[in-house]
């Protein structure tokens, strides 16, 4: 009995002095407690005590503001050491919004690690510094943001005209003038959000007795249109989605409902729980960030049986969209708190890239076709065609073009863009088609009325000879695309037949059959008159 006397007694000292190491611990050797002590305002120290932002609205509950003191409500003039430097300024003000909803980490935490996400059980760690501008896709869906070659021009457009010399744009620019005057203009950081003059140009022709203003051709106003509509305060954001809509992943992925469905979705992939996939994978330290990097670096190390091939992309492009896949976020918010761009994109069917051509087919045609359609080969892939080749473009006409966009290549990878959900729009498939021609400089080629002439028998025994190799037996397609194909044969005159088959397609393997090769057997016209009949057997509806 003693005995048990003794050990109650040890075990209940051992629990009092673990309770008593615990509370002097949390009332004196926390970390955001030291941090406090180091802060000042107008009146002196600042109470050391636990702060938080709460929002009910937005269901936010942070204690960030217990170390960033100064981004706690009512104590902006907080200074001290580095963590203690008040919030850039930004559109919203993190003393009402908190700092979880944007940055992500843990706000019920009090330490560093814990308050970061840096553990190994909380799903949503905090987005690297470098890139805490992705924490703006958890609410907002930048609109008509274009590809990065148009997004350079209309940036180098907007400071080769001089405008920084009376705008200011996120700091930069305004002119300070001789007593305190200056910036004649105004700020143009947010007018992608908040919407500007459209008659501005008239309006700075009309104003030329007060400022110097010479005229801007119609070219570059369009391109100050577009840098003008992508000024939302965010701009490393801006960036990062014009290299996403440069790189062709709307081709196999949906972001919000758009793209394509070869790979899976995106629309939340900034979300990821880092605890669902291995990240020992990706080299350093371990992170959801360097995991979406090394995805791009080299799909299949990270994700097994992945279909994406390795794209062989810098290291810098690699980190601007490892950067936008991590905005790749949602938030289901109130009404009251919903931003414009979010509410015209859901409701209204606004579009996040821009509709110019060379955006459209840099977004959803590129991943495939390469860039302006040089066409492109993946291991374990059937080449996809050069679609910008003159060979091509000179042999087909514009309905050709977008009935083959709009319908796609059934049993191929290419979609129905036009009919499928989440495709694309009439008008976007005919921006897509003048692009091409433009690019170019290739004109339609005209109707051709000219049937061939050949023997479909004579024709099967040749294509069996010389171009099943290629294109399957059945013509279902293996290195070369498939020619059994009813959008192909509903589309495709027989001129452009006769030419692909005669002439071949410069920059492809398909090399001409009328010109010899000791590879290969030379066919004369008649021979490919007889393929061509041949191929159009296949066609359904025809007579």
């Amino acid at each position: 009995m003693k005995k048990n006397k003794y050990l109650l007694l040890i075990s209940s000292l051992g629990v009092f002095a673990l309770l008593v190491a615990a509370a002097v611990e949390e009332n004196f050797f926390k970390e955001w407690r030291s941090i406090q002590s180091s802060a000042r305002n107008e009146e002196g120290p600042v109470p050391v005590m636990l702060r938080q932002v709460v929002n009910p609205s937005l269901r936010v509950a942070d204690r960030c503001v217990s170390c960033h003191v100064s981004m706690a409500p009512g104590e902006q003039s907080v200074t001290g050491g580095a963590l203690l430097k008040p919030h850039k300024n930004v559109v919203h003000d993190p003393s009402d919004y908190g700092c979880t909803v944007c940055h992500g980490g843990q706000g019920s935490a009090t330490n560093k690690e814990d308050a970061h996400g840096d553990v190994h059980f909380w799903p949503s760690p905090m987005i690297p510094a470098r890139m805490s501008y992705a924490g703006c896709g958890t609410c907002h869906a930048t609109l008509r943001v274009p590809n990065a070659d148009l997004m350079v021009h209309a940036r180098n457009a907007f400071e080769r005209l001089d405008c920084l010399a009376c705008h200011r744009v996120e700091n930069r620019g305004g002119t300070i003038r001789p007593g305190g005057g200056g910036m004649e203009g105004p700020d143009l950081s947010r007018v992608g959000a908040a919407g500007y003059d459209a008659g501005w140009y008239e309006k700075h022709l009309a104003a030329k007795w007060k400022i110097p203003f010479a005229g801007v051709s119609a070219q570059d106003r369009e391109l100050l249109g577009v840098y003008l509509s992508t000024r939302v305060a965010a701009s490393p954001l801006i960036e990062a989605k014009a290299v996403f809509h440069s790189s062709g992943c709307l081709g196999c992925h949906k972001v919000s409902g758009t793209g394509g469905d070869e790979g899976p979705d995106l629309s939340r992939a900034g979300e990821k729980d880092p605890g669902q996939v291995n990240l020992d994978l990706a080299p350093g330290k371990p992170s959801l960030g360097g995991w979406i990097s090394e995805h791009f670096r080299a799909p299949s190390s990270v994700t097994a049986g992945s279909q994406m091939p390795a794209m062989g992309m810098s290291e810098e492009r690699i980190a601007q969209l490892t950067f936008y896949v991590l905005s790749l976020r949602r938030r289901d918010l109130p009404a009251a708190y919903t931003p414009k761009d979010r509410m015209r994109a859901a409701k209204l069917g606004e579009r996040e890239f821009s509709a110019d051509g060379a955006t459209l087919f840099a977004a959803f045609c590129s991943g495939c076709h390469g860039p302006e359609g040089v066409g492109r080969r993946a291991p374990g892939m059937p080449a996809f065609p050069a679609i910008g080749s003159e060979d091509f473009l000179s042999r087909v006409s514009d309905e050709f073009l977008t009935e083959n966009i709009k319908r796609g290549r059934p049993g191929r990878r290419m979609p129905n863009w036009g009919e499928k959900e989440g495709g694309l729009r009439p008008a976007e498939i005919q921006s897509i088609v003048a692009y091409l021609r433009e690019k170019h400089e290739a004109t339609s080629a005209r109707p051709d009325k000219e049937k061939s002439s050949g023997e479909p028998n004579v024709g099967k025994q040749l294509f069996a000879a010389a171009c099943s190799g290629c294109h399957g037996a059945k013509g279902e397609g293996g290195e070369g695309p498939a020619l059994n194909n009813q959008v192909l044969l509903s589309t495709a005159t027989d001129f452009y037949l006769r030419e692909t088959i005669g002439e071949g397609r410069r920059g492809t393997a398909m090399a001409g059959f009328l010109y010899a090769s000791p590879a290969r057997r030379t066919l004369g016209p008649s021979e490919v008159e007889s393929i061509v009949a041949f191929l159009r057997t296949w066609q359904k509806g025809k007579p």
